[in-house]
């Protein structure tokens, strides 16, 4: 070391890349890779995020002027497009990077922050932040809390509740507000003290055909069932027809619907089969078992999931 230097005087440095590797962040994103199919924009948005929390991290580990970055987030999309899940890898995420406590998710709706009469609301939202505390809440259509056209409505009390503590706990609590996406945004304009308190805005979009496709072959997969090639093709003529109808919620209405498929190829096995069935015939799922739903005649699909 030359004579004019002092400890004092060398940079410390960090190495992001040794962090990410040794952090646990790489293998929650190649997990998210693996197990949602699509959401590519979603995708690239988690990384960014992953990246600015390392990138903080390192700051504040070398003594750089911080603050707890604002991590409340908004998630808007239909349902069925993977909220759930990237909501409980972002909690994943931020406690392996140390951002909260625990790591945990709690999910809710307004039946669960919102009481029924006067003295209701308040002990049973608190409790539900208590639970929450040290990971993050998710509150799935969170907009059913405003309620102006009702003015007995008590979702005022859990909102000012909430805003109070998401400031005040930011640095041990994660709010990740979730719903359609036309009505998050006239939820954030009535409601403008979440939309300043809100940092990340990702918006969900709808799967394509294919990926559906591709979902529904996953979900057998982890059930250790098959498609024949006529139940693919039949599969495949199936999202788009059940995609034209009332209350369709992407992946989860192809779960409803390989569900009942389900139940078909059990009867049809059972009504039919005059000798023992091995392991493929009991996990292959046939044509007749896709194309005996109701989508095919023109009819209502049994699927009634709502937004």
């Amino acid at each position: 070391m030359p004579e004019d230097a002092s400890p004092e005087t060398v940079d410390e440095t960090v190495d992001l890349r040794a962090e990410y590797e040794t952090s646990g962040v790489r293998a929650v994103l190649e997990d998210l890779d693996r197990s949602l199919i699509g959401l590519a924009p979603v995708k690239t948005r988690i990384r960014e995020t992953a990246a600015l929390l390392l990138v903080e991290r390192a700051r504040r580990r070398l003594g750089l002027a911080h603050e707890t970055p604002t991590l409340h987030m908004s998630f808007s999309g239909n349902p069925g497009t993977g909220k759930t899940t990237v909501a409980l890898r972002m909690a994943d995420l931020l406690h392996r990077l140390g951002y909260v406590r625990k790591g945990h998710l709690v999910t809710v709706t307004r039946d669960d922050l919102v009481g029924q009469y006067i003295g209701h609301t308040a002990p049973k939202t608190k409790e539900v932040l208590k639970k929450a505390m040290g990971g993050v809440l998710f509150i799935d259509e969170a907009y059913y809390l405003w309620r102006p056209e009702n003015e007995r409505d008590y979702g005022q009390e859990a909102i000012e509740i909430l805003l109070q503590v998401m400031e005040n706990n930011r640095d041990d609590l994660v709010v990740v507000l979730a719903g359609y996406a036309d009505r998050m945004a006239r939820f954030f304009e009535a409601n403008p003290g979440f939309r300043s308190r809100i940092a990340h805005h990702i918006e969900f979009p709808d799967y394509t055909d294919a990926e559906l496709l591709a979902i529904a072959e996953a979900m057998l997969a982890a059930q250790n069932y098959t498609l024949t090639a006529a139940a693919r093709e039949a599969l495949a003529a199936y999202i788009p027809l059940r995609r034209s109808q009332p209350h369709f919620a992407n992946a989860r209405s192809i779960r409803n619907a390989l569900d009942r498929a389900r139940l078909r190829q059990a009867n049809r096995l059972f009504e039919t089969a005059t000798t023992p069935l091995d392991a493929a015939a009991l996990s292959a799922l046939d044509g007749p078992d896709i194309r005996a739903s109701r989508v095919f005649r023109g009819g209502l699909d049994a699927d009634r999931s709502q937004p």
